[in-house]
């Protein structure tokens, strides 16, 4: 029997990608579920059809509750505000869900660890199997180059984007602040303007681009004097993130209670 996976923000970009990913993923993993706003137009469409696969078969509906009865994992890329009615539901019904949202006060990630104390919760900033893999790369980076480099980190993403820097930009900060021993909240620097005097050395700057259709670039600069390490990703299409967030689905329904990230997914962690 596959695997039964529910869609919210459906109709959106990285909704469509997902419903795609999920097509492309093979008889263990089907789509049983699309969610949309209660007021979307798109109610009754084809979720199929909306991302570009022809009929599926599967309606878009205006609500998680209509098909929680009925899916075994939930994928949610929307806002943090409809993030947390989801996992309230995912945790009462006892669905796993994967969260791909980012944006969340220190209050709603609470929220989010305590829903994960009833089902399997598998929340990351970036789903893409390239950019875990950076995080370990900047975490032996960050340990071998140590204090004697200045840190910057820069991330460019489309116009539409909401939230800045970037969750990914930010786990990438909070990577390399863990392997130094600092505290990112005391150390980050988020924009420079005037004058700012000379840098700090324990300092990790944020610079931020919004423009055009940019998928997603981050780089993270080890600077020292006389040579510099980058490590770059740049995502061209979003189906990185989909077909990672689907992998992810796959793996948590065979996992107990608990919160999970993309490094447990891949075996990248340090607990591994």
């Amino acid at each position: 029997m596959s695997t039964r996976i529910a869609i919210t923000g459906a109709a959106g970009r990285m909704g469509r990608i997902l419903i795609e990913a999920i097509g492309l993923a093979g008889d263990e993993l089907s789509l049983a579920g699309a969610v949309e706003r209660p007021e979307s137009s798109l109610l009754g469409a084809d979720s199929g059809e909306l991302s570009g696969q022809g009929r599926n078969g599967v309606p878009v509906v205006g609500s998680l509750a209509e098909v929680i009865g009925d899916i075994d994992v939930l994928i949610d890329f929307t806002v943090p505000a409809a993030t947390l009615e989801h996992v309230a539901l995912c945790a009462q019904h006892a669905v796993a869900i994967v969260i791909g949202t980012t944006g969340f006060t220190p209050a709603e990630q609470a929220a989010i660890e305590q829903a994960a104390g009833q089902t399997a919760v598998c929340k990351a900033t970036n789903f893409s199997t390239g950019v875990n893999l950076c995080f370990r790369l900047l975490d032996m980076a960050a340990r071998v180059l140590g204090d004697d480099v200045d840190i910057e980190i820069y991330e460019a993403h489309h116009r539409h984007k909401i939230d800045a820097p970037s969750g990914t930009a930010l786990s990438m900060g909070e990577v390399v602040a863990d392997a130094l021993g600092r505290d990112l909240q005391q150390v980050a620097v988020y924009g420079r303007e005037g004058q700012t005097g000379a840098r700090e050395r324990d300092t990790i700057g944020f610079a931020t681009v919004r423009a055009g259709d940019i998928v997603g670039d981050h780089t993270v600069t080890f600077a020292a004097e006389g040579e510099r390490v980058e490590i770059t990703h740049k995502a061209s299409s979003r189906m990185s993130f989909g077909r990672g967030a689907v992998r992810a689905a796959g793996w948590l329904v065979e996992q107990p209670v608990g919160l999970y990230d993309m490094q447990d997914v891949l075996g990248l962690s340090k607990a591994n």
